[in-house]
């Protein structure tokens, strides 16, 4: 029997690699002469630079940067050849700040851009960009200008020619625009300590920067898919890299063939956190399901809504790690989710076998 584990992380709980050896573990629990190929995957947030770098290699690149309140702090990201892959959380994550400090009116993309810069400055000609888990919304301003001051002294931004032959992707589940009712601010600014007052006013701003970005270019890519994801970097990226805008997932399982790897395989098991309706716009477990290639696809996760829209969707199983009566604390330590991934997936290796 061939199984084929990818799992997103379990936010605040597990990492992906953390998931996939519990699940591998279940399996080997009831079946040792199983095949289980690890697979480490994530969407464009937490875990995107790693799981690129346990899938194709690279060198790790460790540099010191500015956080969003422009304090020094060590950032890496990943270089194979002439192809980057950044996670703008490394440099402009919300878990760089205490939630006492998170204020989007004041964090900045800045060293987001520091980061693109070493980069473009070490060769690459290709950067992939996982965007999610932003403590900003500054329409990348903050990125953008660390690209000047990188490249130009006392220049614009027309001036910078060490840009102009890189190609950009960018790689969010994320479909808002950069502005307006389902914009950046008003959907993500909340979560990142943003008031009422501070929306309006940052949802202004973006609108503003748009609209002078579009007279600039000649054009306005502010309500393009993936603008307003993380905080409107997707917006920078897409008006003034002209980056391509893809799902996190697919553009991972993509580079990484994934279509070959459960070629010939029994199941397949993917997970998250938390599945629901959410799941089927274009989450990492679809994501999974539409490239398995016709292979059963378990969905295991620790919390489940919606679960006959899951099965009809084409999961072959969904099954919930937790017992019922649990305490979300409690189910949210390690040990325990640990054991609860390797409880499920051992009765679902079971049913099969049976």
């Amino acid at each position: 029997m061939k199984i084929v584990v990818a799992i997103d992380s379990f936010k605040g709980c597990l990492t992906s690699n953390e998931a996939n050896q519990a699940a591998t573990e279940g399996v080997r629990s009831i079946s040792h002469d199983a095949e289980v190929v690890q697979v480490p995957v994530s969407d464009g947030g937490e875990g995107f630079m790693e799981a690129f770098h346990t899938a194709v290699g690279g060198e790790i690149q460790e540099m010191t940067v500015f956080d969003p309140l422009m304090r020094p702090v060590s950032a890496k990201y990943l270089l194979r050849g002439k192809e980057a892959v950044i996670e703008i959380a490394q440099a402009s994550g919300l878990t760089l700040l205490s939630k006492e400090e998170r204020n989007p009116m004041v964090a900045t993309s800045y060293g987001t851009g520091q980061l693109v810069a070493d980069a473009v400055r070490k060769g690459a000609e290709h950067i992939i960009v996982g965007l999610g888990g932003s403590a900003t919304s500054d329409a990348g301003i903050g990125m953008l200008r660390a690209l000047t001051d990188a490249f130009t002294l006392n220049g614009t931004w027309d001036d910078i020619e060490e840009l102009k032959p890189v190609r950009f992707t960018i790689a969010s589940d994320v479909k808002n625009p950069l502005c307006g009712e389902i914009g950046a601010a008003h959907v993500f600014a909340p979560q990142k300590g943003a008031t009422t007052d501070m929306v309006r006013l940052l949802d202004e701003c973006a609108k503003r920067f748009a609209e002078i970005s579009a007279r600039h270019f000649g054009y306005d890519r502010s309500e393009q898919e993936g603008a307003g994801a993380a905080g409107g970097l997707g917006y920078a990226f897409l008006q003034y890299m002209n980056a391509d805008c893809k799902p996190g997932i697919a553009l991972l399982l993509e580079t990484i063939q994934f279509d070959e790897i459960v070629r010939n395989a029994d199941l397949v098991i993917t997970g998250e956190g938390s599945a629901d309706r959410q799941t089927l716009m274009g989450k990492l477990p679809m994501g999974v399901l539409q490239q398995s290639g016709g292979v059963p696809v378990c969905l295991i996760a620790g919390c489940i809504s919606d679960k006959d829209d899951l099965l009809k969707a084409g999961f072959s199983r969904v099954a919930c790690i937790n017992p019922e009566g649990i305490s979300l604390e409690e189910a949210m330590r390690k040990p325990v989710a640990i054991q609860n991934i390797r409880d499920t997936v051992r009765r679902l290796v079971q049913s099969l076998e049976g």
